[in-house]
């Protein structure tokens, strides 16, 4: 029989939506197995579920509960994990970096919607001419 596959403690952090950094020793020491993962996410231990309510959390995670990208956080110079407290304030707040970054971040999510669905009609219709 196989070994069971695993996978590096900063995957399985990256998977899970937690800062590696924020984990407990045991899980950041070593691989951690698929089926250890898929406990994990199925059934997630107390420190799991506290950092994902709680944080800090990693950049994709604050970029996202902030309807931001990832670049919008590194122009506006938050560079480092933040709680869930610390989103919740900005979100109150409301600074003009971040109503600036929400509308670019729009922006840019309406312009890739809109060339999906360019994309998906041009499949549909392959014999059709296409605008330029």
């Amino acid at each position: 029989m196989a070994d069971e596959q695993t996978m590096k403690p900063e995957t399985a952090a990256k998977k899970l939506g937690v800062l590696l950094a924020a984990t407990p020793e045991d899980f950041r020491g070593g691989p951690v197995s698929r089926s250890r993962f898929a406990e994990l996410q199925a059934d997630p231990p107390e420190w799991l579920a506290t950092l994902r309510r709680e944080g800090p959390h990693p950049r994709p995670v604050v970029a996202a509960k902030l309807g931001v990208s990832v670049a919008g956080l590194r122009r506006a110079e938050v560079l480092e994990p933040l709680t869930t407290e610390q989103i919740q304030d900005l979100l109150q707040e409301k600074p003009a970096w971040l109503v600036q970054e929400r509308q670019v971040h729009a922006g840019v999510m309406e312009e890739n919607a809109r060339i999906k669905h360019g994309r998906a009609a041009a499949r549909r219709a392959p014999d059709q001419p296409q605008d330029a």
